[in-house]
């Protein structure tokens, strides 16, 4: 079955589909303004004069050249029940359909829960991405890191991700050094990595759309012994969870069999986000890996083991895997060595 087939059957009413990246999923057409509108004998592909040449050529779909509202010219051109991705329609939108005379159907993650289930091609631009990442840390590690500012070491990053071939990074390159690193999202800055601290690293490499996420957490000469003992705890909960992400756990389970290592160690309380998340076109997707997960797992499935530990004033770890979900053991898709490496 094709992508469009599989979701017609779990379809109630006509589709209207108005997140692009569902729509790069569903037909492979990339768009900063398009729909895609899914009927039972029919699929229509809406977009303005800019990406018209682009969507002619897109198979299997009739293509509408609107104006550049494409909203309002959805609300002219469709009629009757249509089902709308609740969580990509504005309310404004949502006024402007209703105005239009149009009985709409919230729906939620219809097209989400297929890309949970990578196919074989997207698995391979997955494993190339992953490969990629790898290659990239393990020459970043050869880096100089003290006396450089995380942002410059964040740009180097970046240009290995190139020279090994990727077609841009995932998203913005995360080098948080010393204190920063106590904060899971921190942003580079202008700060200058110094001697006996650590240095976390969140990248990633992006192939044909498809991403990959790793972090590694690097020492720049001895720690404080917290540190030390926060680090045992991280890699422990890591390995506890890789072996826990396998199909039909739910997320909460794979979640607490690292989280239950942590909190043993005594740091509890500074694990405080999920174990993981799914990744595809988006670095950020279904299944998730945490306390508040409704998510069973399933072979196929593409998604982050990441626990850490972040101590305020002092620094944090992270130790992150990108992995595909199997029957058994889940395949490892980042590569570098998660002992603690000391960096000069």
């Amino acid at each position: 079955m094709t992508r469009i087939e599989r979701l017609r059957a779990s379809l109630e009413e006509p589709l209207l589909i108005t997140n692009g990246v569902n729509v790069r999923y569903l037909v492979g057409f990339s768009s900063s303004n398009a729909a895609l509108f899914v009927e039972p004998e029919r699929v229509r592909l809406f977009s303005d004069f800019r990406y018209a040449e682009a969507a002619r050529a897109v198979e299997g779909v009739e293509f509408v050249e609107t104006k550049r509202s494409l909203v309002a010219a959805l609300a002219e051109l469709l009629e009757g029940q249509v089902g709308f991705e609740a969580d990509a329609v504005s309310y404004s939108s949502w006024e402007v359909l209703r105005a239009g005379g149009l009985a709409l159907v919230p729906r939620r993650g219809l097209v989400e829960a297929l890309r949970a289930v990578k196919d074989e091609s997207e698995l391979e631009a997955i494993r190339r991405a992953g490969e990629i990442t790898s290659a990239a840390y393990a020459r970043f590690a050869e880096e100089r890191f003290v006396g450089r500012t995380e942002r410059e070491l964040a740009w180097r990053l970046d240009e290995l991700f190139h020279e090994h071939g990727a077609h841009a990074p995932a998203f913005e390159t995360i080098v948080a050094s010393g204190p920063n690193s106590a904060k899971p999202h921190a942003r580079p800055t202008d700060r200058t990595i110094e001697a006996g601290e650590t240095i976390v690293v969140d990248a990633g490499a992006m192939v044909d759309g498809y991403n990959a996420d790793c972090t590694r957490t690097f020492a720049t000469g001895p720690l404080p012994d917290e540190l030390d003992t926060a680090y045992a705890a991280t890699l422990e909960a890591q390995l506890a969870g890789l072996a826990a992400t396998r199909a039909g756990v739910t997320g909460v389970d794979a979640d607490a069999a690292a989280r239950d290592k942590i909190e043993g160690a005594g740091f509890g309380a500074n694990f405080g986000h999920g174990l993981g998340h799914g990744v595809g076109l988006e670095v950020h997707e279904a299944p998730r890996l945490s306390r508040e997960s409704g998510d069973t797992l399933g072979a196929g499935n593409v998604a982050t083991v990441e626990p850490g530990v972040y101590l305020e004033g002092l620094g944090g770890i992270r130790i992150e895997d990108l992995v595909i979900v199997t029957d058994g053991e889940p395949e490892v898709l980042t590569s570098l060595d998660k002992e603690l490496i000391t960096v000069s």
